[in-house]
């Protein structure tokens, strides 16, 4: 994607003057982002899908007793023409290849924080009460009409004993009525209201936005792991940072300790014996971006791989026409020599072929960089194949 062409969905700026003036600072409003949006699912499509056991749901009306939550599937929901009523359909892009592509329109934002395609579909004054998320959020209405109320707030404290996080003190500062096409963006902790004015869809992108600590977390496990892994080789495969004193895979030992009176106590000289072994264990960018790089490739719950029937096989070569594609549910990154796809290490390196397909989600088998393919190369994507990670396309 060349990120310096203004783009409709952005209503006209390009994805480096959104990222540099609006992402995660200010609301957008885009008239007419997608011009005559057609959604790849209608509210028929989604009243269908929350039946399956699969699909993450959630059922969400209002009545005289208050908000009411209720999680699918749901075998049957309210007809249309009962007012209040929101039923929510999550990771739809994991089930419908229409979905996932509408979802890769956004992939001028790295895919390691792009998380999932959410349909609301709600009946007449439908809604989920006034809140905040966490993360970005690109709200496409889809089909109907919806009534947005936005603040900036401070005041972001929620009512107590709700099965929902609604504000408790919500002040709408801007208001919007979406048409089908029109996409509203919201940076995280910006509050928001959408009512329903009739039958209603809107598709919501939404973002990983991990804390820090379950980052912190993760890159010490990884360490962890991977330094029991090694014990016993070459303390620099692991990131033992070199210095005096015993090597890592060494045993504790407290010759010279006295005998003791307490010895319930926990000794001191094991504390300080702990705390130095972890300062010697090196946190490296290699590392983190192991961790990263499988953590953020594993696929969503709800994916499915189903491996093509007949299919070319490819360890003698790539098919003279059509495409590799990747298949909606597999994630795939890189980073340095190492490739992640759907949370494991390949065996392979990311070669150029292999970096275009990450990047573009398919490659070209008549192109250059299909040639430049090695048999390492094309054994794993037969791998992949075989696992329906990817698909090939005649045409």
């Amino acid at each position: 994607m060349n990120t310096d062409a203004p783009l409709t969905l952005l209503g006209g700026l390009t994805p480096q003057t959104f990222m540099k003036k609006y992402w995660q600072r200010k609301p957008l409003l885009v008239r007419q982002a997608i011009p005559g949006f057609r959604p790849p699912l209608s509210v028929s499509d989604v009243r269908q899908l929350v039946r399956r056991e699969e699909v993450e749901s959630r059922l969400i009306w209002q009545d005289g007793s208050g908000w009411n939550m209720k999680r699918g599937p749901f075998s049957r929901l309210p007809a249309m023409k009962k007012p209040n009523w929101t039923v929510l359909a999550q990771n739809t892009d994991a089930h419908h290849d229409g979905m996932a592509e509408l979802l890769h329109r956004f992939r001028f934002i790295a895919d390691a924080r792009l998380d999932d395609a959410m349909i609301s579909v709600a009946s007449d004054q439908g809604g989920v009460g006034p809140h905040f998320d966490s993360y970005d959020v690109f709200l496409l209405q889809a089909h109907g009409q919806r009534h947005w109320r936005i603040s900036t707030q401070k005041d972001l404290s929620l009512h107590d004993n709700l099965p929902l996080r609604i504000l408790r003190n919500f002040q709408a500062e801007e208001e919007y009525i979406l048409e089908p096409g029109d996409m509203l963006y919201l940076p995280p902790h910006v509050a928001h209201d959408g009512i329903a004015m009739g039958d209603c869809m809107t598709i919501s992108i939404g973002f990983r936005a991990p804390t820090l600590a379950v980052l912190a977390r993760g890159v010490l496990e990884a360490a962890g792991d991977q330094l029991m892994a090694r014990i016993g080789e070459d303390p620099g495969l692991y990131g033992e940072r070199p210095g005096p004193g015993p090597r890592l895979d060494a045993r504790y030992r407290d010759r010279g300790a006295p005998a003791t009176e307490t010895p319930a106590l926990l000794p001191d000289a094991l504390i300080n014996a702990a705390l130095d072994a972890a300062q010697r264990v090196t946190l490296t960018e290699g590392l983190a971006a192991r961790f990263l790089g499988q953590w953020l490739t594993e696929p969503s719950p709800a994916a499915w791989f189903e491996p093509q029937e007949n299919a070319p096989d490819f360890h003698a070569g790539l098919p003279k026409q059509g495409f590799l594609i990747l298949d909606r549910c597999t994630r795939m990154m890189y980073r340095g020599k190492e490739l992640y796809i759907n949370g494991e290490l390949a065996d392979i390196g990311p070669g150029a072929a292999l970096r275009a397909l990450a990047n573009d989600r398919r490659l070209d088998c008549r192109g250059r960089l299909a040639r430049t393919l090695n048999q390492a190369e094309l054994d794993t994507l037969n791998d992949w194949h075989a696992e329906g990670w990817l698909h090939y396309r005649s045409q």
